[in-house]
């Protein structure tokens, strides 16, 4: 395999990582969540976010400028491909950082033990900004796979 193969490989591994972790979220969790009391929501959801918040951004990343790689290194028609999943992947950075984490902020700054009797439910934007996320995630792997092709 030439250098490009190997890196569209490898792209196509962690763009799907972060495809599949997206998607696994708002199939499961997200309901769950939803499920749930406001108590139980908010002690969840900072268990929950406690491992993917250092994991994900450096997948989605890394996904990114691997595709950025690939855009300026492959040839012909892999190149736009590439590079619209680079598009995508730091859309889905965009989408987490301007509208999920915020959130994620919020709801880790609530004690579960004492919910304000004015609390807003975050549940449904947070899952409004995660599953814009999720299908430019998985648009993006699925364009890292057809680039893959190409090569």
């Amino acid at each position: 395999m030439n250098g490009p193969a190997v890196l569209a490989a490898a792209v196509c591994v962690t763009s799907g990582l972060v495809a599949g972790v997206l998607f696994a979220v708002a199939l499961s969790v997200l309901p769950a969540l939803r499920a749930m009391p406001p108590d139980r929501y908010l002690q969840a959801h900072r268990l929950l976010g406690r491992n993917w918040d250092p994991t994900m951004p450096v997948l989605v990343l890394g996904s990114f400028a691997a595709d950025l790689a690939l855009a300026a290194w492959a040839g012909g028609r892999g190149r736009p491909v590439f590079a619209a999943a680079a598009v995508l992947l730091l859309l889905v950075s965009v989408v987490s950082h301007f509208g999920n984490v915020p959130i994620n902020r919020r709801v880790k700054g609530t004690d579960p033990a004492a919910v304000p009797a004015d609390w807003h439910d975050p549940r449904p934007l947070w899952r409004r900004w995660h599953l814009l996320r999720t299908v430019l995630a998985v648009v993006a792997a699925a364009l890292n796979a057809a680039g893959l092709a190409l090569l």
